[in-house]
């Protein structure tokens, strides 16, 4: 099954593609909650190219690392990935008011699909504050 998640950036494109694919950026906006964080990020964006994130409770308590390759790169529109056995696409639509950034991915059988969409939509919501605040 896939989900969709998305939301609408107030910033020109280039701002948003590049705080989406910049490990420093990644980690400032990379969690779904203010107790979370993202300690390490790496990209190499090119298709066949690797990433990585590390997440973990600020607490301590538990971390995880969420890897992949890239796919397809299109330049300032989509980025499509594999990590695991699953797949995911982010597409970025230029409007008049900014960009809609949509996120496609498979679900996985761990977690009911509102939790997955949940995180997912508040890392991208997380995500769009991050590059509305660095007033570009």
């Amino acid at each position: 099954m896939k989900i969709t998640v998305e939301t609408t950036v107030t910033a020109p494109i280039a701002e948003v593609w590049r705080a989406y694919v910049s490990p420093e950026d990644i980690m400032a906006w990379n969690a779904a909650s203010d107790d979370w964080h993202t300690t390490a990020a790496a990209v190499d964006l090119r298709e066949g190219g690797a990433f990585s994130s590390r997440m973990e409770a600020k607490d301590g308590s538990m971390g995880f690392d969420f890897a992949g390759t890239y796919t397809r790169i299109v330049p300032l529109e989509r980025i499509d990935y594999a990590f695991g056995d699953r797949t995911a696409e982010v597409v970025f639509t230029e409007r008049p008011d900014g960009v809609d950034v949509r996120v496609t991915f498979d679900a996985e059988d761990s977690h009911p699909e509102d939790f997955q969409r949940a995180g997912w939509q508040a890392i991208l919501d997380k995500f769009a504050r991050h590059v509305e605040a660095r007033g570009t």
